[in-house]
């Protein structure tokens, strides 16, 4: 059998095997968004490996590149890198076999002697391991062609978690790209693109990546965690994301640490009350009254009726004096 007769047979096989694998993700994930856009992926992909296909069988240029020649994509996808070992089996196919398929570069945009690949990103993972040169086809590429290859091999096997999905459209976005670019890249549609993008934004990037990629996290969960959250609570969970305790779980479980810290009605403050007199003496009293975030001084001058003006017109100078002492003090 020729070369080309093998290609063409591992595409075909390769595009049956990526549509069951879709179908099963989607069917588990109920009727939502991923249903509504299966069609979409499925179609997507088929076109790319037709497209890949096409340019082997017309005689496209297939070269071996030095692996540490060739970055990774401008724009990241996965909240953490996931790294192959000499145990996986792609790894194992590609010593056994070879590199059967190519992958996809273009020169880079900042350096001509470097190239960044937008297809097979795995695939030049393992042959680094393996301590061999890639195959590659090397295509003049713009930013949104790359874009939306890596949205297609996203789409196949590997697929993103939602909140990795949401917050790789929030990066398309950050870097100019228009919705219709974003929503290919990502097979979706208009309605599940502004959800993934109000969960990204609702929730900081910090906590993002503390909890992880969180595989077996959905749409409901993130979307209802980004519906209660508001602007006091990442001060609330900074002592919980960075514990050694909750970043030695697996991503799944600190979500729903971080989810049951929310749910967690914090103690209220007791409340305090006392009154104040200068020590030197004088006419002048205070009721002084601590409840949570709210303190309040109430007055009454007697003999030094200009003493409450003279505080108001200090206060900056005060509260200045207390975040330099916060300071000195590494708080």
């Amino acid at each position: 059998m020729s070369r080309r007769d093998r290609l063409k047979g591992l595409f075909d096989d390769t595009a049956q095997e990526l549509a069951a694998a879709n179908y099963e993700e989607s069917s588990s994930r109920g009727s939502a968004g991923p249903v509504r856009t299966m069609a979409l992926t499925l179609g997507r992909m088929e076109e790319e490996s037709r497209a890949i296909q096409e340019a082997l069988l017309s005689g496209e240029r297939i070269v071996e590149l030095d692996p540490d020649l060739i970055d990774s994509s401008f724009v990241r996808d996965r909240l953490a890198d996931q790294p192959l070992d000499l145990e996986d089996e792609l790894v194992q196919s590609i010593a056994e076999n070879g590199q059967e398929v190519p992958v996809l570069v273009r020169r880079h945009p900042d350096d001509e002697t470097r190239y960044q690949i937008a297809y097979g990103h795995r695939r030049l993972q393992a042959v680094r391991l393996l301590g061999r040169k890639v195959q590659a086809i090397v295509r003049k590429l713009d930013d949104t062609d790359v874009v939306i290859a890596q949205g297609i091999e996203n789409s196949a096997r590997r697929n993103l978690s939602y909140i990795e999905r949401a917050v790789f459209a929030l990066n398309l976005e950050l870097k100019g790209f228009e919705r219709p670019v974003i929503m290919k890249a990502l097979s979706t549609d208009k309605t599940e693109l502004s959800k993934l993008l109000s969960v990204a934004r609702a929730i900081p990037a910090e906590i993002v990546r503390s909890v992880g990629a969180a595989p077996g996290i959905g749409r409901r969960k993130w979307m209802a965690l980004a519906q209660d959250w508001n602007g006091m609570t990442a001060a609330r969970l900074a002592k919980l994301v960075g514990s050694e305790s909750f970043l030695a779980e697996e991503s799944d479980r600190r979500f729903e640490l971080l989810v049951a810290e929310l749910a967690r009605k914090e103690a209220k403050p007791e409340a305090t009350e006392y009154d104040w007199k200068p020590k030197s003496g004088g006419k002048i009293a205070g009721r002084i009254k601590s409840a949570g975030n709210s303190f309040t001084i109430a007055l009454k001058t007697g003999d030094a009726p200009d003493f409450g003006a003279y505080i108001s017109r200090r206060l900056d100078e005060l509260y200045e004096a207390y975040r330099a002492g916060k300071l000195q003090a590494g708080e």
